[in-house]
This record gives structure tokens, C-alpha cells and sequence, in this order.
């Protein structure tokens, strides 16, 4: 098992980390599906998995992201559309076990990606992101509605 090399990680009170990530090489996708915890279902695949984090930087730049699980429940009860993208690595699973749930119930399309680390990094910032909201926009228009029909088409767990 190779390890990831992080030249520079700082530790906050909280114990979240934030990452400088010029100068991080992180695991292969294979690796990452390992850590993943038992409710990731239905999971995006590595082809898929990237054009989620294309579309989470289009959507961090046009101002058209919620992050984390504070946000993306506000924006959920405010019936705000879009899709809603779970890291799969996060411990412990109260977190945001209740999400997925209220995604179905709001019709909002949802997957899982491997790593929250990677996620937060798509989303323009130095923190870990477990959950993030993807609103439309003109900027990203055709890959977005794309990504979203893949996603209604995955099979949703039992």
C-alpha cells in the first residue's frame, strides 16, 4: 500500500485538517474505495467521479456550490435544486447519515464520491467537504443536466 506524501498538513482545534494541496499527492482511486464506509451507495465510478469534481469547480467559481452539512441541509429545507454530492470516507457516520433520506424525499439526485479530502479540494477550498450541494447554471449547463440524468439513472441502495 503506498502512502500519501503531505509535505505540509495543519491540524485545527476541532480536529479537521486543513490541506495545502500543491503539495500533496493523493492516493489512486482503488485505494480510496477501501476507506469508504458501509452507507456510500449508489457510488460514482472513476470516470464519473472526475467530472463530478470538474463540475464542483465550475460550480465553486460561478458562486453555485453549498458546502457542508450545515448548508446543504438549509438548502435542502429551502427546497433549492440541484445534486448533492456525499464524500464517502467520513467517520462517524451520524455525520450525515440522515442526508440521503432527505434527498429522496426532496427528488434531489445523489452519489458518493471516495474522499472527502478531494471533494473539498474541488470545491475551492483547503478544508475537507463532506457534503456539497451542486446548483445549475448557464456557465455549466449541458455538463450539469448530463451528470445529473447519469446520476437519477444509478440504482439507489435498498
Amino acid at each position: 500500500m503506498v502512502k500519501a506524501k503531505k509535505e505540509e498538513e495543519t491540524t485545527v482545534e476541532n480536529g479537521d485538517v486543513a490541506i495545502d494541496d500543491s503539495k500533496l499527492e493523493r492516493p489512486n482511486y482503488e485505494e480510496l474505495i477501501t476507506q469508504m464506509n458501509i452507507i456510500a451507495k449508489p457510488l460514482a465510478s472513476k470516470k464519473m467521479t472526475k467530472k463530478i469534481y470538474k463540475i464542483v469547480k465550475k460550480a465553486a467559481k460561478a458562486k453555485q456550490l453549498r458546502r457542508g452539512v450545515k448548508e446543504v441541509l438549509k438548502a435542502i429545507r429551502k427546497k433549492e435544486k440541484g445534486i448533492v454530492i456525499f464524500a464517502g470516507d467520513v467517520s462517524p457516520l451520524d455525520v450525515y447519515s440522515h442526508m440521503p433520506v432527505m434527498c429522496e424525499e426532496n427528488k434531489l439526485p445523489y452519489c458518493f464520491v471516495p474522499a472527502r479530502i478531494d471533494l473539498g479540494l474541488a470545491s475551492q477550498t483547503k478544508r475537507a467537504t463532506c457534503v456539497v450541494l451542486v446548483k445549475k447554471d448557464d456557465a455549466y449547463d449541458s455538463s450539469f443536466t448530463e451528470l445529473r440524468d447519469r446520476i437519477k439513472e444509478m440504482p439507489l441502495p435498498l
